[in-house]
């Protein structure tokens, strides 16, 4: 998966000043029925966009958290709380 015939489009349509609406359509006969599509509308922020990728089950999220609670740590101990 995906076969060699696949063609996938992808579209950013703006909607607004501050608004747009990314689509998607699917063509690949050799694994799906009919073609289908999906859109996702999209507001601006004014952050960081969080990246919701998979943590390997989130068992690496054990060594992430105790990296980041000692790093804090360390930056207590040098700020002489």
């Amino acid at each position: 998966f995906p076969a060699d015939n696949l063609i996938l489009t992808e579209t950013f349509r703006r909607t607004g000043e501050n608004k747009l609406v990314y689509g998607f359509r699917v063509d690949d006969p050799s694994v799906f029925t009919s073609k289908f599509y999906g859109e996702y509308p999209l507001s601006r922020i004014d952050e960081s966009i969080y990246e919701y990728a998979c943590h390997e089950g989130n068992y690496g999220m054990v060594g992430i958290l105790a990296g980041a609670r000692k790093l804090e740590q360390i930056a207590e101990d040098e700020s002489g709380r």
